[in-house]
């Protein structure tokens, strides 16, 4: 009996052998650590042959695309064939700063300006580099210096306005943000999409930040977007709400069937009465 035992085992152990080979020999297979394919490029490499402009706006077009490491790509082909150009660095350091990549923007930018000091935009966007990584006095420096080179920029007032305000220097804010909105109504309306807006750290903030600008639309005699802006502060929980109705900026709004409208919703943080 023990022998006929010792006989199976013998015959299993025998008839598993290639299946043992065989798993031993697929492991290591699956468990190799392939590499994945280099990402398919979306365009083709810049032309050898195309000439600097080509290339450049090229890279534009990549660039309003949102493909940016296609149009950096361009941007440095068109740099290889017009070496320092200032216009081009400019243009590499936006691409940057949009995709986050700052030490690399901040030095495009600086480079830019030794090339050519008047380039005013170069500064402005030396100052949005300061500015995300929350160096707001520097980025006011630079703000300031680009508007020594070009003072009927309202982007430029606008940006300082809002290192301003994220400092909680309010009044100088305002000033900047009145200047912004002389030059460019609708300064608010671009920058809230894609431009610098303040950087604010909480929603008291946020709130009184939408109410100073429904306060300057109000005395531009925007009502409409006054109203946007005021309603926002409201929703927002905005304390001091009731200045709204002796502020003189809103005079003229207080008379707006619109106003008494929103001011009797009662939404979250509106006073209850004009007192």
């Amino acid at each position: 009996m023990q022998s006929q035992v010792a006989r199976l085992i013998l015959v299993s152990f025998v008839l598993s052998v290639p299946a043992l080979l065989a798993i031993a020999q697929a492991t290591p297979a699956e468990s190799v650590q392939i590499t994945p394919p280099p990402p398919l490029r979306r365009i083709e490499p810049p032309a050898p042959d195309a000439t600097a402009d080509q290339l450049e706006d090229q890279a534009d077009l990549l660039r309003a695309e949102k493909a940016f490491p296609d149009s950096l790509e361009y941007f440095r082909a068109a740099l290889a064939k017009k070496p320092n150009n200032a216009q081009i660095l400019n243009k590499m350091g936006i691409v940057e700063l949009q995709t986050q990549h700052f030490k690399e923007a901040k030095k495009n930018f600086e480079r830019v300006i030794r090339i050519d000091d008047s380039y005013a935009d170069a500064y402005n966007n030396l100052g949005v580099v300061y500015y995300e990584l929350k160096k707001y006095n520097k980025a006011i420096t630079y703000y300031r210096k680009a508007l020594e080179k070009r003072n009927d920029s309202a982007s430029f007032y606008n940006n300082l306005a809002a290192a301003y305000f994220s400092k909680k220097e309010f009044e100088k804010s305002v000033a900047a943000y009145a200047e912004a909105l002389r030059l460019d109504p609708d300064i608010f309306e671009r920058t809230s999409r894609t431009g610098v807006s303040a950087q604010l750290p909480s929603p008291a903030d946020r709130a009184k930040y939408d109410y100073v600008v429904a306060r300057l639309y109000a005395k531009m005699g925007l009502a409409e977007r006054s109203l946007q802006y005021l309603r926002r502060a409201i929703e927002e929980g905005y304390k001091d709400i009731a200045l709204v109705y002796k502020d003189s900026e809103f005079s003229s709004l207080r008379k707006d069937p619109r106003f008494a409208e929103l001011m009797a919703a009662k939404l979250p943080g509106i006073p209850s009465s004009q007192d």
